[in-house]
């Protein structure tokens, strides 16, 4: 399936956060998909961790610039690339690129190879150029050649794209050497080196329009993000777009870019930093929103047509709140979570509340880079279940206690062994979302809540046999509820701080047991053994003169 790689955001307020210590910002998010079918039905999800955080959100990616998806949308309504361009970066105007030759990272690293099926040739500093017959060579920091005295850096060229690593790329080929490390770096015409962007951002299969867009905002985004004081131009990663060479390349990416050849974005005579990003929920955000600093271009702007896309609404994902607090170093379980949010209804920031009133507060793109959220637009309910008892002696009852915050209308569930998941009552939280309420289980039951498509908490209350036993007449008798055929019944005398069982015997179908015989002095009790999805039971103590 093909990647949408993220563009890095080289905007001041990123750079900021990124030197305050953000782990991971709008400048530096992992791939998303691009994804070619619908989302399925939503389906249930289940944490049986005492405290849940569930998040749900719209969108995947920065929120800045055009949405792929929503230019798939536009594409398909019949706008043409201009339109859809003039949609997503505000005022801007189309014109001619500035250069029509990129440099392009390659590698650096101790070794390389470099191979090409036809002739080529090899040019040094001092412009030697020695031909080289098809085959593979492999260089080093040292930039020897067998039985050549050429003068790094040498600039490989051929009649067809070489091949660097495995992976043929087109343009020729530069390679320098610090005398510890290559550096190779491709010098490939700007059409051509679109060639093998284009196809890896969008599926080629997309209509036309949409890849004309994505051809022109790779373009102009190639453009606006040049580094500077290097010996190249661009990586050929996610720091820049992701060039997958020839591999890459498809008929119908190619017509994209010959049909909008050397096109770019202006914004008042320079190129604009075309930000673009798979999927934006609906709305997509504005710089100044996002990051604190306003570009003129890149406004919220409303995005109907994304709704193709299957992560234009997503969740509920599921976290353990001990480990989310523990991330954000915070004692014990979250307790609680508040979300600032602005304009476009994406999150600006995330404070979150542990155990002795403990905070913590982080950016939007801090908290969704430390959850690894698909985007900043999303919701969240905190979730919570305990047993106030662990075990309850049957015909009694426990207290389950928990909360349910930014949640509504949350429900009881119960199951016993061999049984399904079934509804155990609703729940009403107080005004702080906490609530408490009263089960009475005649076996061994686990309780979990249950909100929406969210299963979270797992309370597990064992249920105890309830054991009656007097001494009348020399014989120990009594009663086992609830009455199990041919449980087993214990007769137990405590030595110190040990019970020691000097007779079994087997409950009638009734409940009801005996033992017969001369009981030594002492302190006895009756236990009725685990079994029958009881736990063990046992009577008052009772003495034997």
């Amino acid at each position: 399936m093909p990647r949408v790689s993220r563009p890095a955001l080289r905007l001041g307020a990123v750079c900021l956060l990124l030197l305050a210590g953000a782990a991971l910002s709008l400048a530096a998010t992992r791939p998303a998909t691009v994804h070619d079918s619908t989302t399925s039905a939503a389906t249930t999800v289940t944490s049986p961790a005492k405290v849940v955080l569930a998040v749900s959100g719209h969108g995947w990616g920065h929120g800045l610039g055009m949405s792929q998806w929503g230019a798939y949308g536009y594409a398909n309504h019949g706008w043409t690339y201009q339109r859809i361009l003039a949609h997503y970066y505000s005022g801007t105007t189309l014109g001619p690129a500035p250069v029509s030759t990129v440099r392009v990272l390659l590698a650096q690293a101790k070794k390389t190879s470099i191979a090409s099926d036809a002739p080529w040739t090899v040019v040094d500093s001092t412009g030697k150029k020695v031909a080289l017959v098809p085959g593979t060579m492999m260089l080093k920091p040292s930039l020897a050649l067998p039985k050549q005295q050429l003068a790094p850096p040498l600039a490989f060229d051929g009649t067809q794209p070489l091949v660097v690593n495995g992976k043929a790329v087109r343009g020729k080929i530069e390679v320098s050497s610090d005398g510890k490390r290559l550096e190779v770096v491709a010098v490939v015409a700007l059409e051509a080196y679109l060639k093998g962007v284009v196809p890896a951002e969008m599926p080629p299969k997309w209509p036309a329009a949409a890849l004309q867009a994505q051809a022109v905002a790779a373009r102009s985004y190639a453009l606006a993000n040049l580094a500077h004081q290097r010996d190249f131009d661009l990586y050929a990663d996610t720091r820049s777009q992701v060039y997958g060479g020839v591999a890459a390349e498809s008929p119908a990416a190619d017509d994209a870019i010959a049909a909008t050849k050397g096109t770019v974005v202006l914004w008042h005579g320079k190129v604009a930093d075309t930000l673009f990003f798979s999927t934006s929920g609906g709305r997509t955000a504005s710089a100044e929103e996002a990051t604190g600093t306003a570009v003129p271009y890149l406004v919220s702007v409303p995005d109907p047509y994304d709704v193709a896309s299957p992560v234009h609404d997503w969740g509920p994902i599921l976290f353990d709140g001990a480990k989310v607090a523990k991330q954000l170093k915070l004692p014990g379980a979250l307790s609680d979570l508040s979300v600032v949010t602005g304009p476009s209804g994406r999150a600006t920031s995330v404070t979150a509340a542990a155990a002795d009133d403990a905070h913590a507060t982080v950016t939007s793109s801090q908290f969704r880079a430390l959850l690894e959220l698909r985007s900043t637009w999303f919701t969240s309910a905190l979730l919570s279940l305990q047993p106030q008892a662990k075990t309850v002696t049957y015909g009694g009852s426990v207290s389950l206690t928990g909360f349910a915050r930014g949640a509504d209308s949350p429900a009881l569930e119960a199951k016993t062994a061999g049984s399904d998941w079934a509804p155990a009552g609703e729940l009403i939280p107080d005004a702080d979302g906490s609530f408490a309420t009263v089960v009475k289980p005649l076996t061994a039951t686990q309780y979990r809540l249950s909100w929406q498509t969210v299963r979270a908490g797992l309370a597990s209350v064992a249920v105890a046999a309830r054991v009656e036993a007097q001494l009348a007449a020399g014989t120990v008798q009594g009663t086992e509820r609830p009455a199990v055929a041919g449980a087993a019944v214990q007769l137990q005398r405590q030595d110190g701080a040990v019970w020691t069982t000097v007779s079994s015997t087997g409950a009638s179908s009734a409940g009801s047991f005996s033992f017969g015989g001369t009981l030594t002095a002492g302190t006895y009790r009756v236990r009725c053994a685990p079994g029958h999805g009881l736990a063990a039971g046992a009577s008052a103590t009772f003495a034997a003169p």
